[in-house]
Parts: structure tokens; sequence; C-alpha cells
């Protein structure tokens, strides 16, 4: 599952790079000094992985709630469907059920909060601006929290959705250096690349689910009774 975050970070990365590259492209990073832009440059992708790994946590424990009433392979098939639903659905309909209106003011403070962020140098800005990047809405990153939520911990939620932060550094980081280097037709290509990967880890979460008995993909459920049993002896 967390190669499955890692690869899914790489190949978001090129709709970070859309929808975050005018941040990235913003940083007020020291272009004289090249160690001194790579320290600034590292500090805004720790602030990423940070405000990601907290997403992680809050929704890997929901999942552990879940887990602990003995669903969570249930939980697993569940997330899978509804990763795939969501690609599926038009995006209108989507978007009249997707609760983010009550969020709108929190995230205009973000970005207001952003704002300001940009126009300093200091040492802590850049730790800050990615902190606040990383909160910021984004449809890829609600689909690694589906994922958070399968894994069934607050750990495991915490350490995928930090997978996930780190398969989009190094084209965050190549666009912070290049500018937009990617030409329209890739970016296109890819962009229709990454709905059909959203597919197959949804499907991949729901053969998980299924406890075929597969080593790694879908082992078998061990229930509380057999548990129990075992050990008495």
């Amino acid at each position: 599952m967390l190669i499955s975050a890692l690869i899914f970070g790489l190949l978001g990365s090129f709709h970070c790079v859309g929808m975050c590259g005018p941040i990235a492209f913003l940083l007020p990073v020291d272009h004289k000094n090249n160690v001194r832009k790579l320290g600034q440059i590292s500090l805004y992708h720790f602030g990423r992985l940070s405000s990601y790994a907290i997403i992680g946590l809050l929704f890997g424990l929901l999942g552990k709630s879940f887990s602990l009433f003995g669903l969570q392979q249930q939980l697993s098939i569940l997330v899978g469907a509804l990763m795939i639903l969501v690609i599926l659905l038009p995006y209108k309909k989507f978007s009249k059920y997707n609760g983010s209106k009550p969020i709108f003011k929190i995230v205009s403070k973000i970005k207001s909060n952003l704002g300001k962020q940009l126009k300093r140098k200091s040492p802590d800005t850049f730790y800050t601006i990615g902190f606040l990047n990383g909160f910021l809405p984004c449809g890829l990153v609600y689909m690694a929290v589906f994922g958070a939520i399968a894994s069934g911990t607050a750990l495991e939620g915490s350490l995928y959705m930090a997978v996930f932060g780190l398969g989009t550094i190094p084209l965050m980081t190549t666009a912070i250096y290049l500018g937009n280097f990617i030409n329209l037709n890739i970016r296109s290509k890819i962009r229709k690349a990454v709905p059909v990967f959203v597919i197959l880890i949804g499907l991949l979460f729901i053969l998980r689910g299924m406890g075929l008995g597969i080593p790694y993909l879908s082992p078998m459920e061990i229930t509380p009774e057999i548990t129990a049993t075992q050990s008495c002896h």
C-alpha cells in the first residue's frame, strides 16, 4: 500500500505542478546562493509533508475506529468503491455533495496567510508556506486521504500520506528550479492517466478487503473467535 502511495504521489505531482506550481514559483528563495536555496526548498517540502502527515494521522484514527469493530476489510472495500465512484462521477454532480463549502472561510484564511508568508524571507517562512500549502483543497490529496482511512491505524495513515508527499517532491523541486518546464501535450496525457491509476488503486483496496488469501494483496481475515481460541491454547 505504501508503494501505491509513492506512485500516486509521483503521478499526481504533474497535477500538483499545475495547481500548486504558482506557489512554488513564487517562493522567495535565494537564487544567488545554491546551498541556501536548496535548504529553503527542503524546508518548504518538509512543511508540506508535515501537514500531509497530520491529515493522515487524523484520518488514520478514523480508520482505526472501524477496525476496532472488526470492519477493517469492509472499510477497505468501501474506500476502494468511493475512489472509483469519485473518478467516474461527473465533477458537477460531485461538487454538489463534496461538503467543501462550509470550509471556504478556512481555505480563504490559509490563502491569505500564504500571501503574507510569500512576502517574507525569514528561515521559518518556507516551512510555513509548505505547511499551509498542504492544507489547501486538492482532489489528489482527497484520494490519498481515502488510503489513509483504509490503512486502519493513525501511524499507518500518517505514513501513507507522508509517502504520498514524498512522491511529489522530485517534480515539484524541478518546477521550482526550472519553472513551467512541461509542455501542455505531455501534461494533458499524464492527467488522463492519473484517473486510470486511481481506479486501479481503488480496485486494489477492494481486492484487499475481499480476503481472498493472496499474500500482500488480499490477506485472509482473522476473526476474533479464532484469535480467542488460539489464545486459550
